[in-house]
């Protein structure tokens, strides 16, 4: 009886010291990030199960927990990046009404243009106009300069994220290897910690999910089925970076085409992946970069390059729109086309058995003619109908233009030169039908052209020689990037009268002036689609100056939106972390509790051995 007893006893000391020695570790390890609570499950054994004997040490993971923790963790590694280069991009743009923001320059600019239009005789009144015209183009240049200043930022911070992806994978597919390898409990106790840990940090930068294997490893594969680490072999990722981007640098699956660096997996199993194109990642900070530096930032690009667009051509263009007209049976307009020049789209509004559609007839000096995808025009749902006009020095005419869009039009269409010099007729042979017809031509011939009328180029393309501004896509699209190449004309510098004068006026009319006035303030103009502004693959129509404060307003609202995101994804990501703790955490006064608790166990099994103890040395006597 006494030696099974001391059997016993000596048994449940073993037992109580190795768990005193887990709790020590637990209360040691309170504070460390990563660390899972340690639990040892003893074992009965000898006859009867009347012993018992130290069994396995057991992480206390909650397995649902640590699975919300890391979509949570995604999430606000997205949200993250989001909220902070939508609140830089907001910031570019100044405080709304300050002197020196966007708004308060183009209102700084339509004032200028007032006052000259009450004294058109007053030399700083014009000189005023270039001032102001100067601060403006400058911090449109600006604001285009610093998107793409965070594009590239972004590029770069793709290729440190990736790398840092690529040892993540890494690492959790050597402590796969080492956990599977593992024949002590403490050890691969501490391996699964670590590999728990990789896997948390990869979360923060892309969405993940993990499998567990029979053998204690785990695969991960990101949510769209993308294998990741498959036991001990891990996918190699990697980012081929392209620097510092320019506003025509965009991704594209071509890679002859892409300007922009991509991120490309080679599974364990061989293949490989563009991830980019496959849309493979979908949280995480990666994923917001991605969507940062591809659709983000080229949409505010295109934002201010439609801003200073219809800031040059609201000045320079005439907005031509159809006359209703019936002829022999057939309904159509007249438009005036005089001076069209390469890029002053012609848009056609029609009817068909399909609905209500845009034929966009975009001229160009090229033969074949330069022809654009439909998604940098103002419009991305048209249909783009490129044509050839004679290049300048030579004027098109009115039979030129027709001859021109007849060939290309075929036969659904009858188009002819009438009536005054420059005029267009278009007619609809029945289907589809014709509902109007517009167009914004530039007038000038040149940036030194006075011109006849109340347009002036009073802002020119200085990446071209200080060109005229026409929105042609020959050689490329001139409204790409043109926010960082508005500059004010130097010939209207040297000349300030030009803002006053044209050929057959004088230097106090002030008829031009008011005209630009108008141009900038009332004169509703179509902006593009791919702004933003007016909706999903919506033009909107509003003037110059509403444009920028549209601009300004879609900035803002996309800024706090972000931000509020944001804040409550910390809340959701907080609680899904104290969830976690509170589950597989440490818990200092439970432990103190636990301690207590086998140190009076060990006492008494103590005190069971020495009694047995006690009575051998009193047999042993006798």
């Amino acid at each position: 009886m006494s030696l099974n007893a001391l059997n016993t006893s000596t048994a449940g000391l073993k037992l109580t010291q190795a768990q005193l020695g887990i709790v020590s570790q637990n209360i040691a390890n309170a504070g460390t990030v990563g660390y899972v609570r340690r639990t040892l499950d003893p074992v009965t054994t000898g006859p009867g199960n009347s012993g018992v004997a130290s069994g396995t040490i057991n992480r206390s993971l909650d397995a649902a927990a640590l699975k919300q923790l890391r979509l949570e963790t995604s999430g606000a590694g997205y949200t993250t990046v989001l909220s902070s280069v939508l609140s830089q991009i907001d910031k570019l743009y100044g405080t709304p009404g300050s002197s020196t923001s966007l708004d308060g320059l183009v209102n700084g600019f339509s004032s200028a243009l007032q006052t000259l239009a009450s004294d058109p005789t007053s030399a700083a009144a014009r000189s005023a106009v270039v001032t102001s015209a100067s601060s403006l183009a400058s911090q449109i240049g600006g604001i285009a300069g610093s998107v793409q200043d965070l594009r590239s930022a972004m590029e770069s911070q793709l290729s440190q994220d990736t790398t840092q992806a690529n040892r993540l994978l890494k690492s959790i597919a050597d402590l796969n290897t080492r956990v599977s390898q593992a024949s002590d409990g403490a050890n691969k106790a501490d391996l699964l910690d670590q590999r728990d840990q990789a896997v948390n940090s990869l979360s923060a930068l892309m969405d993940v999910q993990s499998v567990p294997q029979s053998d204690g490893t785990v695969s991960l594969i990101t949510t769209t089925g993308v294998t990741l680490v498959d036991r001990g072999n891990p996918t190699v990722l990697s980012f081929d970076s392209r620097g510092t981007l320019s506003p025509d640098s965009q991704y594209s699956t071509d890679p002859s085409k892409r300007g922009v660096g991509t991120i490309t997996a080679k599974t364990p199993g061989g293949a490989t992946i563009d991830l980019v194109a496959a849309g493979a990642i979908r949280s995480g900070s990666i994923a917001a970069e991605l969507e940062m530096r591809d659709t983000v930032l080229p949409q505010a690009q295109r934002q201010l390059d439609d801003l200073a667009a219809g800031l040059s051509r609201s000045m320079s263009d005439n907005q031509a729109v159809g006359t209703a007209v019936t002829a022999g049976g057939k309904s159509g307009f007249d438009i005036d086309l005089s001076n069209l020049k390469a890029g002053n789209a012609i848009t056609l509004t029609v009817k068909d058995g399909s609905g209500t559609r845009n034929l966009i007839l975009m001229p160009s000096y090229t033969t074949p003619p330069a022809s654009p995808d439909a998604s940098l025009t103002d419009d991305p749902n048209a249909t783009v109908v490129p044509f050839t006009i004679p290049a300048p020095p030579a004027t098109p005419s009115a039979s030129d233009i027709a001859s021109a869009i007849s060939a290309k039009l075929g036969s659904s269409y009858d188009v002819s030169a009438s009536g005054p010099s420059g005029t267009v007729r278009i007619l609809s042979n029945g289907t589809p039908t014709l509902l109007a017809a517009n167009a914004s031509v530039t007038q000038p011939a040149s940036p030194t052209d006075k011109g006849t009328g109340t347009q002036l180029a009073l802002f020119v393309d200085s990446g071209n020689k200080n060109g005229l501004y026409t929105g042609s896509f020959d050689g490329g699209s001139q409204l790409t990037g043109f926010a960082q190449r508005i500059a004010v004309n130097p010939a209207v510098v040297t000349n300030t009268a030009m803002l006053v004068t044209q050929t057959s006026t004088e230097v106090s009319d002030s008829s031009r002036p008011q005209a630009l006035y108008n141009a900038l303030n009332t004169t509703q103009r179509t902006f593009s689609a791919a702004s933003g502004i007016g909706g999903v693959n919506a033009p909107t129509t509003s003037s110059v100056s509403g444009f920028a404060r549209s601009v300004i307003a879609s900035q803002g609202a996309a800024a706090a939106s972000a931000q509020d995101l944001d804040e409550g994804q910390g809340i959701a990501l907080a609680t899904a972390q104290g969830r976690f703790s509170s589950q597989s955490g440490v818990n200092i006064d439970e432990e103190m509790s636990k301690l207590i608790e086998l140190q009076t166990a060990y006492t008494a099994n103590a005190r069971v051995l020495t009694a047995a103890r006690d009575m051998l040395d009193a047999l042993l006597r006798i």
